[in-house]
């Protein structure tokens, strides 16, 4: 089955239905299955005196607090629609995070087939069941959890009716960009190990190599955030890629895709025209008489390889001359 990549506008569109509309361009020229978006009331996601994370003071004017910046972030309902309608007309899938429970019924009633829960809310009760109940995909992100948080969500979301083989569970690192002895790829075996359940990887980590490992480890979903340009004002610009990596990430994985192959190690279509020219005979290494014995000191292994195997060699040694050879002669 294909990687699942979802290529993550998240707030990237800086509030502007335009600048979302080209995320979707650029995701879709890539060559990604998805492109997600967030959806949030901000009065709903965050108190009014929360402080902002250390990388967002960075990014965004540190006088802002994390409601006023968000609030420029959300779209409408409209917005939404919009957006939908003209991810069909580029034929990509729409996603979004919801981030509270209007948001979850907002995104459900729009027709969404799969359900994103970001990491901030792995440990959100209500959240959790509300999307449970919906019994649609989801992927679960784990970043900031350990592994009894991620089996209490998992518990939660099952038992409000979602069966477990419709849950990707995503190993993450909520650090924006994540340092690379932080990632911790292994883990994301772990979680499929443990909970016997699909597994992928939501990537914050600066570069591509970590998606394409993961891809080769095993993984079935892969996010990365993307934007237009880095340097844009905005929280989450900086940790992205820019098209023109996003569209190197989704190659590669393809790439790494076909690569994979079957677990069966045989000759491949390929290199069979090589054998002949690589491999080697029994050939004579000097001339020998018909009649005479084939011995260590009148044979020799030699390209090509269409005669006899030198694995045969002992077969072969000892044996009398049927014929006259040349020197180089097959024998």
């Amino acid at each position: 089955m294909s990687v699942f990549i979802i290529a993550e506008a998240g707030v990237n569109h800086n509030g502007s239905i335009e600048l979302a509309k080209k995320l979707i361009d650029a995701a879709s020229e890539s060559g990604a299955d998805a492109v997600k978006f967030q959806t949030f009331k901000t009065q709903n996601l965050v108190s009014k005196d929360a402080k902002k994370a250390a990388y967002q003071k960075e990014t965004t004017n540190a006088q802002e607090s994390q409601f006023e910046m968000i609030k420029k972030l959300e779209l409408d309902a409209d917005t939404h629609r919009e957006l939908i309608d003209y991810c069909k007309a580029k034929e990509i899938m729409f996603l979004s995070t919801p981030f509270d429970l209007e948001s979850v019924d907002l995104l459900s009633g729009l027709g969404l087939e799969i359900f994103k829960i970001p990491s901030g809310e792995i440990t959100n009760l209500p959240y959790l069941r509300k999307i449970g109940a919906l019994n649609k995909q989801i992927i679960l992100s784990t970043g900031m959890s350990d592994m009894s948080e991620i089996k209490d969500a998992l518990d939660v979301l099952v038992g409000a009716g979602t069966n477990k083989d419709k849950i990707t569970v995503v190993h993450a690192n909520t650090m924006y960009p994540t340092p690379m002895e932080d990632v911790n790829l292994r883990a994301m075996l772990s979680i499929g190990d443990s909970f016997d359940v699909a597994f992928g990887y939501s990537d914050h980590t600066l570069g591509i190599e970590v998606d394409i490992a993961a891809v080769a480890m095993g993984a079935s979903v892969i996010e990365k955030h993307f934007t237009l340009d880095k340097n844009m004002e905005g929280p989450d610009h900086k940790a992205s890629l820019e098209p023109s990596e996003l569209n190197a990430m989704v190659k590669a994985i393809r790439n790494i895709e076909l690569a994979l192959g079957d677990d069966i190690k045989k000759p491949s279509k390929s290199e069979i025209p090589n054998m002949e020219v690589a491999r080697k005979s029994i050939v004579a290494s000097k001339k020998i008489a018909k009649g005479e014995l084939l011995t260590q000191d009148n044979l020799s292994v030699k390209r090509p390889g269409n005669g006899i195997s030198p694995m045969r060699w002992d077969e072969v040694v000892g044996t009398v001359a049927s014929k006259n050879y040349k020197e180089d002669e097959l024998i």
